[in-house]
């Protein structure tokens, strides 16, 4: 089943091309998809599937994508590092949360949420040298560089954050912040 009729003026006008771009493109008149979009025209079944497969192409061309999005700066620690050190580090960057790594797998996330709920009532020489381990929450999701950024919203909303790799390797972090900017 195809989408409405409607939606062929709405994606065009988000993809910002013209009719002329469209018309040329399905192979049809300039004339034809003026009169689709305006209700004056109902395109045969075939027409009307060959433009919004036109439509969903280019959409996907320029949405944007986990790649595009992400940070490439990453900043972690490893898992045999003191919880004083992942302070530290996230301090100086001004970030929130750090992903923890045993060599290039990621094995945990250290969140200002989790050092508020397990440090608060500890000891700061034990701080100091209490190893990552001990309080790391469960990893975050790792998804492709491809992965388009609007399936992105959901689980960042959730897990706070999300790892992009390439290749099997990370290469980029995702944040709420990042998911805002693609908003502006």
């Amino acid at each position: 089943m195809l989408p409405r009729l409607e939606y062929i003026k709405q994606a065009r006008i988000r993809l910002g091309i013209t009719q002329r771009k469209l018309a040329s493109v399905a192979g049809i008149s300039t004339s034809m998809i003026n009169q689709i979009e305006s209700g004056r025209c109902k395109p045969s079944y075939e027409t009307a599937r060959k433009i919004f497969e036109i439509l969903n192409s280019l959409e996907g061309r320029s949405s944007p994508k986990a790649g595009d999005i992400c940070s490439r700066n990453l900043i972690s620690v490893q898992k045999n590092e003191t919880l004083h050190s992942a302070i530290g580090k996230m301090r100086l960057n001004s970030i929130s949360q750090i992903p923890v790594f045993d060599g290039f797998r990621v094995v945990g996330i250290i969140s200002e949420d989790g050092l508020a709920k397990n440090v608060i009532e500890k000891d700061e020489k034990k701080i100091r040298d209490m190893l990552i381990t001990i309080i790391m929450e469960s990893p975050p999701p790792v998804v492709d560089v491809s992965t388009p950024a609007k399936a992105l919203i959901p689980l960042v909303r959730f897990a706070k954050c999300v790892l992009v790799s390439e290749r099997g390797d990370v290469i980029g972090i995702i944040t709420v912040t990042d998911i805002l900017k693609m908003v502006e």
